[in-house]
C-alpha cells in the first residue's frame, strides 16, 4: 500500500512530462486525487494503538545491509495525509499561473509538483536510514527546478541558493549516515534499518558526533536559525504554489527528522544537546517574528513568519516531554494548513494586485470582501487564535515550555504577541483604507479558486473545536517515543500547608 502511495505520484510525473500540454494539467491533477483517496485508504487501514504498521521491507544493497523498507506510526502518518492533502490543492490553485510568459510551462509545474509529492512521501514512510538519505536528497532536484522555473525576476538565485544550503546540509548528513555503517558494522552485521540502529549501542561520544550531522541537516531543512537565511529568499521569488509545497510539505522534513531520528536513534546525544537546540528555538521564535513585522513583501513576510513557527516546532520536539512532542506533532499539520492557506490567498492577491508590497495594496476589502475574508481567518489561524487549529498546538508547546523553565515558556509566549502584530498590521495595511484606483475594478474570488482553499477553511476549523482526531493519532507515537528514550512526565505536585494536613 505504502509503495502505491509512494510510486503512484513519481509514475504520474514520468507520464505528464510526455503528455501533450493541454491534458497535463488534468492528468497531473487526477493522479494527485487518486494519491489522496490512496492516502486516505492508508489512514483508514491504521490502527490507533502505536508502533509502524503497514510495513513493508525487501533487501536491497546486501552488502552495506541498505533495505527498501516503509511503514508509518503517527507521525509519518499524519505528514502523509498533509501531503496529498495539499498537492491537489496546489494544483488546482495554480491552474493559469503555470502557463505564464517566461515560466518553464504548466506540464513541467505539474511533473516537478507530482515527482516532489512521491519524493516526500518515501521521506515519511522510510523506515532504513540510507533509503530516507537517498530520497531526502532527491527531493531537491523536483524542487530546485520549482523554485528556478517559475516565479518572479530572480528566482534564479534564489533557487541556487537554497540548493546550495541544502546540499550542504546533506554533505553533512552523509557523513553521519557512513557512520552509522561503521558502528553497526563493528557491532555485527551493517543494517540501516531503523528496527535495528534504535537498539545499537552507539556510544556516547560517536553518538554526539552523529547526531550533529543528522541534526544540522534538519536545521537546514526546517529551517533554523542561524542556518535560515534560504527561507525569505525562495518565498518571495517562487510562486505561492512552490511556497506551500516548500514550507509546509518539505521543510516539515527537518522537523519530522529531529523527531524520528535524532530522538530515536540518539537518545543521550538528543538530551545532552538540548539546552542549545532550545536557544536556538527560541531564538528562532523571537527572531523570524521581528523581522516579519519589517517585511513590505507578503510573501517574504509569510516565509519569515514560518521560521518563527518551526521554532516552537523544534522548541516542542526537544523539551522531551508528551506535551511537547504531541503539540510538535499537532503543529507541523496545522501550520501546514494555516501557512498554505496564507500563501494561497495572497497569490489571488498578488494575481490581482499586481504587486507583492503590502504598502502598495490598501482597501481591497471594500471590493473582493471573501479574498478578504479568508485572508483575515488564515491569518488569525497563523497568530494562534482559539477556535483554530494551530492554538492547541501552541498551548501545548507552552505548556511543554514552561514546564521544562519558566524561562522558556516566558521568551516563547512573546511570538503570540508579535505574531499578531505581523498578522493584523499587515491586513490593516492592505485589506483597510481608502481604495486606490488601480484596485477598484479587483474581481473577488472565483469557484476554482474557492474550492482550492476551501478545505484548508474547513480543515482549521474543524480541528480547531475538535482535535481528537489528530490527538488519537499523534499519541500512541509520543508515548512510544518517550519510553524508547527512557524519559517519563513528572507526576503533578500539590503543596499542602500545614492547615490542610
Amino acid at each position: 500500500m505504502l509503495s502505491l502511495l509512494i510510486w503512484l505520484p513519481i509514475a504520474g510525473a514520468l507520464a505528464v512530462a510526455f503528455l501533450p500540454r493541454n491534458l497535463s494539467k488534468t492528468v497531473g491533477l487526477g493522479v494527485a486525487l487518486a494519491t489522496l483517496v490512496v492516502g486516505v485508504v492508508v489512514a483508514a487501514s491504521y490502527e490507533l494503538d502505536g508502533g509502524r504498521q503497514l510495513t513493508e521491507e525487501h533487501e536491497w544493497i546486501e552488502a552495506f545491509g541498505v533495505h527498501y523498507a516503509l511503514g508509518v506510526d503517527g507521525l509519518g502518518l499524519l505528514l502523509v495525509l498533509l501531503t496529498v492533502l495539499l498537492v491537489p490543492l496546489v494544483l488546482g490553485a495554480e491552474w493559469f499561473k503555470a502557463d505564464a510568459p517566461g515560466s518553464a510551462g504548466a506540464r513541467a509545474f505539474v511533473a516537478w509538483t507530482l515527482a516532489l509529492e512521491g519524493l516526500s512521501l518515501a521521506v515519511f514512510c522510510a523506515t532504513d536510514v540510507f533509503l530516507f538519505y537517498v530520497v531526502f536528497e532527491a527531493t531537491l532536484i523536483p524542487a530546485y527546478f520549482l523554485v528556478g522555473g517559475f516565479g518572479r525576476d530572480g528566482r534564479g538565485a534564489a533557487a541556487l541558493k537554497f540548493l546550495m544550503f541544502q546540499l550542504a546540509g546533506g554533505l553533512v548528513l552523509l557523513a553521519s549516515v557512513i557512520g552509522l555503517y561503521v558502528v553497526s558494522a563493528q557491532q555485527g552485521e551493517p543494517s540501516y534499518l531503523l528496527s535495528d540502529l534504535e537498539k545499537l549501542d552507539i556510544g556516547t561520544e560517536a553518538g554526539r558526533w552523529l547526531f550533529f550531522g543528522f541534526f544540522i541537516a534538519f536545521a537546514v531543512k526546517a529551517p533554523l536559525f542561524p542556518l535560515h537565511t534560504w527561507l525569505a529568499d525562495t518565498t518571495e521569488k517562487a510562486t505561492p504554489g512552490t511556497g506551500v509545497l516548500l514550507v509546509c510539505i518539505l521543510d516539515k522534513i527537518g522537523t519530522f527528522g529531529m523527531m524520528r531520528f535524532c530522538l530515536g536513534i540518539f537518545p543521550e546525544a538528543s538530551q545532552w544537546a538540548t539546552p542549545l537546540v532550545i536557544t536556538l528555538a527560541l531564538i528562532s521564535v523571537v527572531y523570524g517574528a521581528l523581522v516579519a513585522i519589517g517585511q513590505d513583501d507578503i510573501f517574504r513576510l509569510i516565509g519569515l513568519t514560518s521560521l518563527s513557527h518551526f521554532g516552537l516546532i523544534t522548541l516542542g520536539v526537544f523539551t522531551m516531554s508528551s506535551q511537547g512532542g504531541t503539540g510538535a506533532i499537532l503543529y507541523m499539520v496545522n501550520h501546514g494548513l494555516g501557512t498554505a492557506a496564507l500563501f494561497l490567498v495572497a497569490g489571488y492577491l498578488y494575481d490581482r494586485s499586481g504587486t507583492a508590497s503590502i504598502r502598495e495594496m490598501r482597501g481591497v476589502e471594500k471590493v473582493a470582501p471573501v479574498l478578504a475574508g479568508l485572508l483575515l481567518v488564515a491569518g488569525l489561524a497563523t497568530l494562534g487564535l482559539p477556535g483554530l487549529s494551530p492554538f492547541i498546538s501552541e498551548f501545548l508547546v507552552f505548556v511543554a515550555a514552561f514546564d521544562y523553565g519558566w524561562w522558556v515558556g516566558a521568551i516563547a509566549v512573546t511570538a503570540v504577541v508579535l505574531s499578531a502584530i505581523y498578522v493584523l498590521w499587515m491586513y490593516q495595511r492592505t485589506m483597510t483604507g481608502p481604495t486606490p484606483p488601480a484596485i477598484e475594478g479587483t474581481r473577488d474570488l472565483g469557484v476554482r479558486e474557492l474550492a482550492a482553499v476551501a478545505p484548508l477553511m474547513v480543515a482549521l476549523v474543524f480541528f480547531g473545536f475538535y482535535p481528537a482526531p489528530l490527538l488519537d493519532v499523534s499519541n500512541p507515537m509520543v508515548g512510544d517515543l518517550m519510553q524508547q528514550m527512557g524519559i517519563h512526565d513528572d507526576e503533578p505536585t500539590v503543596v499542602q500547608t500545614e492547615e490542610a494536613h
